[in-house]
């Protein structure tokens, strides 16, 4: 299967403004920054989070305390990824207990991967609170999952990829839709 590109829904100061208002967003809900830390989802959910956690600190004068979540053996599909799937580092060098967690992640589409994450929480900790913010909502949720703090809902179909791209990993900073082609 390959893929072509369909359309760029943003480019970086749509994606510099989104995330702008996600981080005001989680300020103002939270009243503040008390108690807050923040957990990017690894790949793409790190520098989002990383991101988000530097708007937070221009706003607030505070630096949160953050972590990198990885998932890998969390997931449901894990014997679908690989014969032998890389296992990357979780990195939350705090407790969790009592705090108010903010998981952050690229794209919502099943709610798979974020199921996946609270399962991983909970074996690091018992969170008061875990709040989810992604940069896209596409819809097709299976599971009853919503995200808190959402950069742009895009509606798609199931033949549409969303692509995020970031400067810290891809270069570049854009969401793409992506068709599938046979």
């Amino acid at each position: 299967m390959q893929l072509a590109k369909k359309v760029e829904i943003m480019d970086a100061e749509k994606m510099r403004r989104a995330l702008t208002r996600i981080a005001h967003e989680i300020v103002e809900r939270n009243r503040g920054v008390d108690n807050l830390v923040i957990i990017g989802i690894r790949k793409r959910g790190v520098p989002l989070s990383e991101r988000i956690r530097t708007l937070i600190e221009e706003i607030e004068g505070e630096a949160l305390p953050i972590g990198v979540l990885d998932i890998t053996l969390y997931r449901d599909d894990l014997t679908t990824l690989a014969f032998q799937p890389i296992v990357h580092k979780t990195e939350v060098p705090f407790d969790l207990e009592g705090k108010r967690v903010v998981l952050v992640d690229d794209v919502l589409y099943t709610g798979r991967t974020v199921r996946a994450a609270l399962d991983a929480l909970m074996d690091l900790g018992r969170p008061a609170q875990i709040q989810l913010a992604v940069l896209v909502d596409r819809g097709h949720r299976e599971l009853p999952i919503r995200a808190d703090y959402v950069g742009k809902n895009v509606p798609t179909s199931h033949r549409e990829v969303v692509s995020v791209e970031v400067q810290e990993i891809d270069g570049k900073d854009s969401v793409l839709i992506l068709e599938k082609v046979e």
